[in-house]
């Protein structure tokens, strides 16, 4: 057996046993217990993309996509949390940070002692992360931040947060830079939980930043490389959207093939036979992406691609499934209910489809 096939046995049995039984309460509760992330962290999960010498195991972008896909199948809610801890969290640490930076966090994150969240998005600026309004100033021996944060996985959960602000907004991505900001720092809150369509056991926050004073220590890379960091974790992110995508598909998929028989009607045989493709398309765009990103290449456009097709295959895929199981699947606390409400989610987030197709024609127009 491979590390990585070992990698996905162990998530799919810890998902079979500790998450899939509670999935539907995770849901209807709108919350997760911080001491699931607990247990994860203690089984490796949490440290997948945290090297050994921090506790660890530096897994492949490759078998962190396949574990994402299983913890997907059983909960999207809670992969995301995962896949946000681990590509948009740590990942960033891990190539940006300092050394004091990664003795302090790293190994506190891949215990699970620590969840990680980034705060990104604001309520006037969502996709269009150049123009942030979050403001720092020198103030004293650290810096200011003042500001407002909305829809932030991990936001109630989180030790950590990667805070983005500028210190100009009329420079634009120029100005903006990143810092590590600890729960409990004065000034800085979860201020609301936001209840939405799908992904509802996830903790979504909107955060305030009020006077929130952090010393220089705390900035991430250098001044002004805020919007490098956000822009590189991201794209490692549409890997793990893609992967999270995959299996959600996969998850409606098996909805279908419980209902669908020999004598079942052709067009649900067709339904069935079209989903199967999705699943296995999807499966290939986000294996090339995160082959590429293993072997050090550029995998940019891979991992839009594969963002862009595996979110709208699994919104497909639930669809057919609600279809296929009727009435049945479309009742509060069902399987294909809870997979249609969240397949919708996946072509908004780490970028919507829009903006993976301006990327893409954007990167076809410039190699043409």
């Amino acid at each position: 057996m491979t590390r990585e096939e070992d990698w996905v046995q162990r998530a799919h049995l810890f998902c079979k046993e500790k998450i899939a039984p509670h999935a539907a309460a995770y849901d209807a509760q709108e919350e997760l217990p911080q001491t699931l992330f607990h247990e994860m962290g203690q089984e490796g999960f949490l440290g997948l993309t945290i090297p050994p010498e921090y506790g660890g195991s530096a897994a492949s972008t490759l078998a962190i996509g396949h574990v994402l896909a299983e913890f997907s199948s059983a909960s999207l809610a809670v992969a995301t949390g995962l896949a946000v801890h681990l590509s948009v969290a740590s990942a960033p640490i891990v190539r940006w940070g300092n050394g004091a930076q990664k003795e302090h966090y790293l190994p506190r994150m891949a215990k699970g002692e620590w969840l990680g969240a980034f705060a990104l998005t604001e309520p006037s600026t969502g996709s269009d992360s150049q123009h942030i309004t979050t403001r720092y100033a020198v103030d004293g021996d650290g810096y200011r931040i003042d500001g407002s944060k909305t829809f932030i996985t991990n936001g109630g959960l989180a030790q950590v947060v990667l805070v983005f602000a500028t210190h100009n907004p009329s420079v634009g991505s120029r100005g903006i830079s990143c810092f590590l900001v600890d729960k409990g720092t004065p000034g800085f809150s979860d201020s609301r939980h936001l209840s939405k369509l799908g992904l509802r056991g996830s903790q979504t926050n909107e955060l305030l930043l009020d006077g929130c004073h952090v010393t220089k220590e705390a900035m991430l890379g250098r001044e002004g490389d805020g919007f490098k960091v956000a822009m590189t974790a991201l794209e490692g992110g549409r890997v793990g959207i893609s992967a999270c995508s995959l299996g959600v598909a996969r998850a409606a998929l098996g909805c279908m093939r419980e209902v669908v028989r020999d004598e079942s009607a052709e067009w649900m045989k067709v339904a069935l036979a079209r989903s199967y493709v999705d699943v296995e398309a999807a499966q290939a765009l986000m294996e090339r992406a995160a082959n590429l990103k293993d072997s050090g290449r550029d995998y940019g456009m891979a991992a839009s691609a594969a963002k862009l097709f595996a979110s709208q295959a699994a919104f497909r895929v639930a669809s057919r499934a609600v279809d296929l199981t009727g009435m049945e699947g479309t009742k509060r606390g069902a399987t294909a209910e809870r997979l249609f409400r969240d397949s919708r989610v996946l072509t908004i987030v780490e970028g919507t489809t829009e903006i993976q197709e301006m990327i893409l024609g954007r990167s076809l127009a410039r190699r043409a």
